[in-house]
């Protein structure tokens, strides 16, 4: 497929390769697509497609092509090896592209870019795969049950094994086949300064073509889908919609400023929760959003822009480094920490291919760092909400409760703040773990904390 010289395939390779050597896969696509605004929304939605499904799909793809290769994927030059699974993608997944098709342009691709004398590799072992890949035998549940998992679902073995000694069987197979499931994007109406104007935001969005449908827990969550760029939509544009998952929409709920209040956001960037308890103090109060880099900051500002929020206020600040200034000086203080991600693997797949257990170690012991920091620009009953987008227990119950056994905090009960349908043993304590595949949700954890 070409367009204005584009070659579609040539740019999925270069993404790919890109990804392979640690961008992320968001931005990876996000930049070749920018770069090639001119391309039609069926191009974009293809490119898009192989992509994030080459990514999400690896290790079964690597499964099929070690099934039918002499060559292992692991031995492969970099580029023969992205583009055997970019079309082995197409083979098992995509009905609409033609496998003669695919096999014929993937060896064009590989002549393209230098590897002459591999194309009767690639097309030796792309055509055998079209013809035999239903005849193929997978791991048996029966007889392995973490390979099984690993291989149905592309989950590196170290994580399904882990999960299912946190979670059980059943619910680590729902959250597996969550993170495969594809989701619209979710985003948040904004209720101020737009209080009375839902229907006409609705209306905007469904006026441009976009399908718009309840999202779930809060009333203001909406998902939107069937439209090309959410740069090219008004409502965006207009600052009156901000692109947001429920999970992070529910720690502005579980923080209830009150208009006035001072709130620190230690690592706030992009901004959505900053802005969301912006609004929820109805332009009163500041929101103090900070994050490491001047490039984050900017991603803030962007937003703050863009929605003219009055009372959200950026700034580069290092969240691991004690800010004088700050001590006891705040109502609320957020710590969003970084965390593994594990909980959003749905939306970043590369994150479950760099997962180490030296990483998860030195996670921890920064969200504690942070945690330590938070704790003293907390007033005296002030409030701290602790949140993460993971689901591993270390980075969460643990920290929690290593948090109330080393600082002057305990645990309040989320009931007050969160809807009915979430309430738990967990939220009346204090805390609250959404799971992907459980709750209509990324995975999520959120915990309230009072000082004493």
């Amino acid at each position: 497929m070409t367009t204005n010289g584009i070659n579609t395939r040539e740019m999925i390779l270069e993404i790919l390769l890109e990804i392979a050597d640690g961008e992320h896969s968001h931005i990876a696509i996000r930049n070749a697509l920018s770069k090639y605004q001119f391309l039609p929304k069926q191009e974009r939605a293809f490119i898009t497609r192989v992509c994030e499904g080459t990514l999400e799909y690896r290790i079964q793809i690597d499964y099929i092509i070690d099934s039918f290769s002499k060559i292992p994927v692991d031995k492969m030059k970099p580029v023969i090896r992205e583009i055997l699974r970019s079309a082995v993608y197409q083979l098992k997944f995509m009905d609409s592209v033609p496998d003669s098709a695919v096999c014929n342009e993937a060896v064009k691709l590989a002549q393209r870019k230098g590897f002459y004398n591999l194309k009767p590799f690639v097309n030796g072992v792309l055509r055998t795969v079209a013809r035999q890949m239903d005849e193929l035998s997978y791991p048996s549940r029966e007889e392995d049950l973490v390979r099984f998992l690993s291989v149905k679902y592309s989950m590196p073995e170290t994580l399904v094994l882990r999960w299912l000694g946190e979670y059980g069987e059943e619910t680590t197979e729902k959250m597996l086949a969550d993170f495969l499931t594809e989701k619209p994007m979710t985003v948040r109406f904004r209720t101020y300064p737009y209080q009375n104007s839902q229907d006409l935001i609705y209306q905007s969005l469904v006026d441009q073509g976009v399908k718009v449908e309840k999202a779930a827990y809060l009333p203001y969550a909406y998902s939107i889908s069937d439209f090309n760029h959410i740069f090219m939509l008004d409502a965006f544009l207009e600052g009156k919609i901000q692109v947001q998952d429920v999970s992070s929409m529910l720690v502005a709920e579980a923080a209830a400023p009150e208009k006035g209040d001072y709130i620190i956001d230690l690592c706030a960037a992009p901004g959505g929760k900053s802005l969301h308890l912006g609004d929820k103090m109805e332009g009163y109060g500041t929101v103090d959003a900070r994050d490491i880099s001047q490039y984050k900051v900017d991603l803030i500002e962007e937003n703050i822009q863009r929605t003219g929020s009055i009372n959200v206020q950026a700034k580069v600040q290092d969240a691991t480094v004690f800010d004088v200034e700050s001590e006891c000086r705040a109502d609320i203080v957020l710590a969003d920490v970084p965390c593994s991600g594990y909980g959003v693997i749905g939306k970043k797949p590369e994150i479950k291919y760099r997962a180490t257990p030296q990483k998860q170690e030195e996670i921890v012991i920064l969200q504690r760092t942070i945690l330590d920091r938070a704790a003293e620009y907390v007033k005296p009953r002030g409030v701290l909400i602790f949140s993460t987008c993971t689901i591993a227990k270390e980075e969460n119950e643990e920290n929690m409760m290593w948090f109330m056994n080393n600082h002057p905090f305990k645990l309040e009960s989320l009931d007050p703040y969160l809807p009915e349908e979430l309430h738990s043993e967990t939220t009346a304590l204090g805390y609250l773990q959404l799971l992907p595949g459980i709750h209509k949700t990324d995975g999520f954890f959120i915990a309230r904390f009072r000082r004493k």
